[in-house]
C-alpha cells in the first residue's frame, strides 16, 4: 500500500481534528451555543477551507496568506478548548488529545508555510 504523500496526511490530520473537536464542542453548556461554541467552530472550519485554498492557488502570495490563515484559526480553536478546561467545560483528559493532534497539524502547516516563503524568496531572484 502507497505511503500517504504530506497534503494527504495533513488534509486528513485536520479533518480527524475538526471531527474530535465537534464531539467535544457537544459538552459545552448551552448557553455558550452563540459564544465560545459558535466562534470554535468557525475556526475549526477555517483551518480546512483555508488550508484546501491554499493548496489550490497559484499565486505564492495568496497560498501563504491561507495558509497563516489557516495555522491562526488552529490556535484559536485550541484555545477555547485550554479555555474550556479552565471553566470546566470539560476535562484535561479531554483537552489532551485535541492538544497533540493540533501540534501536529501546526508543525506540517508551518513547514508548509516557511516552504511557500523558501519558493517566493528564491522566485525573487
Amino acid at each position: 500500500m502507497k505511503e500517504e504523500d504530506f497534503h494527504t496526511r495533513l488534509r486528513r490530520l485536520i479533518i480527524e481534528y475538526i471531527l474530535l473537536a465537534y464531539k467535544i464542542l457537544q459538552k459545552f453548556p448551552k448557553d455558550e451555543i452563540y459564544g465560545m461554541t459558535s466562534q470554535c467552530k468557525r475556526a475549526l472550519v477555517s483551518i480546512f477551507l483555508n488550508y484546501v485554498e491554499g493548496y489550490s492557488r497559484i499565486s505564492k502570495g495568496v497560498t501563504r496568506n491561507s495558509y497563516e490563515i489557516s495555522y491562526g484559526s488552529l490556535q484559536e480553536s485550541i484555545g477555547v478548548f485550554f479555555l474550556a478546561t479552565q471553566l470546566n467545560f470539560i476535562a484535561k483528559e479531554e483537552y489532551l488529545p485535541l492538544f497533540i493532534c493540533k501540534e501536529e497539524i501546526g508543525k506540517m502547516l508551518w513547514k508548509t508555510i516557511q516552504g511557500v516563503k523558501k519558493d517566493e524568496e528564491y522566485n525573487k531572484k
